[in-house]
């Protein structure tokens, strides 16, 4: 099925056609989303010449399903960072998100995007989920933040108390990305979509290679949250995070604040305006990129809750997005090998891309300014404080092995041809001696057979029924059902069997 966030449909879009790449720039940036916006935007005003590149259309990615909270509460990130970095790099962390915070604010209020303000809350279902609220207050007040406990939480459900933090902000994230893109190409950005960047290549300069063109630029931004490079190897440096959103027309306001739970099952809440009655949005039960036996039993899970809770909720939307969360916690800015100016990668925002993403464009924009923002340092790429993330790291990859042991075994419980898949159903088996196992699906009635081995690095995809695609537990690179790349770091589709 289609899962269109609540933002997505109320700004429907159709792509350019047919769309041309090429020329020489000053800096092409890839990708559409906020970072790959911001960026282009600001070294636009600079006089730079950019061009944006798009693999499908402004807000399809990460950004148009986020719940756009800009909070500098951000969960238990906090308590997170400072269990492997020191208080003063959590510190630095909370102004590169504050300038963030601080810039999204500004914009928005020069274009009359619409802000909601909000307090943000990490509460607690229970004793485990108070202990770690707990740490994240103490983290939170360490790294400069009036944050307060709060033993009586405005919830429909009891909790055990909450951190909060007073005038955050949410944001409908398609209005901004608008506003963004037309600020950009009045400052003489072009912008093109359709654009699926599959090589990047040579040095001075370097060269994007597209299936419409190649252009040339003296830099490339990488804005694609996990770039699509493997030199770097980001994809072993941060897990892949699929979570849910689904959005219901209730008749009063369901809560009052951004809410978001120290414990699980992982729960995300807030509003968001509406013409008509009020929306009530809520997400969660996140889990790695492949690796659960049915997305479908997630959402139907919060839908279930929702309806506990607030009984009289209509749903009205259901979606997902993909996050990526790094080994050492920190977000990065910087360039994809060390000394290697000309490529710049951003992203592993951890699911706090509304104030990480924009502060990802400040820090790269200055460095090819050649400006300097003292907390960019708290996103430099091979940095050593990348050494505190290595026994995460470590646990991470051994999880990709077995997951690609896993997969290559996985089929061999059903060789050979079975019945065809029903529809919506899927099957992954060697049906051929001598060659990879092989996908199978039907969807709207076609039957579709393709390899089952993802194109990045070599992982078994698994079938999700929520969406009807093909995701690779490896480094979460996802399929459409025919084998053409949906997202991740993989550059090229599935082959047909």
């Amino acid at each position: 099925m289609a899962l269109i966030s609540l933002w997505q449909d109320r700004h429907p879009r159709t792509p350019q056609t047919n769309p041309e790449v090429g020329g020489r720039w000053d800096v092409v940036v890839v990708g559409g989303g906020l970072t790959g916006l911001t960026t282009a935007l600001l070294l636009g005003r600079a006089g730079k010449s950019v061009l944006l590149l798009e693999a499908d259309h402004i807000g399809v990615g990460t950004t148009g399903r986020s719940t756009a909270k800009i909070s500098l509460l951000q969960g238990t990130q906090l308590s997170t960072i400072t269990r492997k970095h020191s208080s003063s790099v959590a510190a630095t962390y909370v102004e590169a998100n504050r300038e963030g915070q601080a810039w999204v604010e500004r914009f928005c209020g020069e274009h009359e995007v619409p802000l909601q303000r909000r307090s943000a809350y990490t509460y607690a279902h229970g004793e485990r989920g108070a202990r770690r609220a707990r740490a994240e207050l103490e983290a939170a007040r360490a790294a400069g933040l009036a944050v307060e406990w709060v033993d009586e939480v405005p919830l429909p459900f009891d909790t055990s108390g909450a951190v909060r933090l007073e005038d955050q902000l949410q944001v409908d994230p398609i209005e901004l990305l608008d506003a963004l893109s037309l600020e950009a190409a009045a400052h003489g950005v072009t912008i093109v979509e359709r654009a699926r960047v599959r090589q990047v290549t040579g040095r001075d300069p370097v060269r994007v290679h597209t299936e419409q063109g190649d252009a040339e630029a003296d830099v490339v931004v990488v804005a694609t949250n996990i770039p699509f490079l493997d030199r770097g190897a980001f994809f072993a440096r941060m897990a892949p995070g699929r979570s849910y959103g689904l959005a219901f027309r209730t008749e009063t306001r369901g809560v009052d604040g951004m809410y978001l739970s120290a414990d699980s099952p992982s729960r995300s809440l807030r509003d968001a305006p509406a013409i008509d009655g009020h929306v009530l949005l809520v997400g969660g039960n996140g889990h790695t990129t492949g690796r659960t036996s049915s997305p479908l039993a997630k959402i139907d899970d919060l839908r279930r809750w929702t309806a506990t809770h607030w009984p009289e909720a209509v749903e009205t939307h259901a979606w997902s997005a993909q996050d990526y969360l790094p080994h050492h916690s920190l977000p990065y800015a910087g360039p994809v090998l060390p000394g290697a100016t000309d490529i710049l990668v951003a992203g592993g925002f951890s699911k706090w891309g509304m104030t990480n993403g924009v502060a990802a464009a400040l820090a790269l924009s200055g460095q090819i300014l050649g400006g300097h923002q003292e907390w960019a340092q708290v996103m430099r790429t091979w940095a050593p404080q990348e050494v505190r993330g290595l026994a995460s790291a470590a646990l991470m990859n051994a999880e990709v092995g077995l997951e690609m042991t896993a997969g290559w075994l996985r089929p061999l419980t059903s060789p050979g041809m079975g019945a065809a898949p029903g529809e919506g159903d899927a099957d992954v088996r060697f049906d051929k001696i001598g060659r990879g196992p092989t996908a199978s699906s039907r969807v709207g009635g076609t039957e579709r057979r393709v390899s089952a081995v993802c194109s990045h690095l070599g992982g078994i995809v698994a079938w999700n029924d929520a969406e009807r695609s093909w995701d690779c537990p490896l480094h979460g690179s996802r399929f459409a059902p025919s084998g053409e790349v949906l997202e991740g770091p993989a550059t090229c589709g599935l082959k047909p069997h």
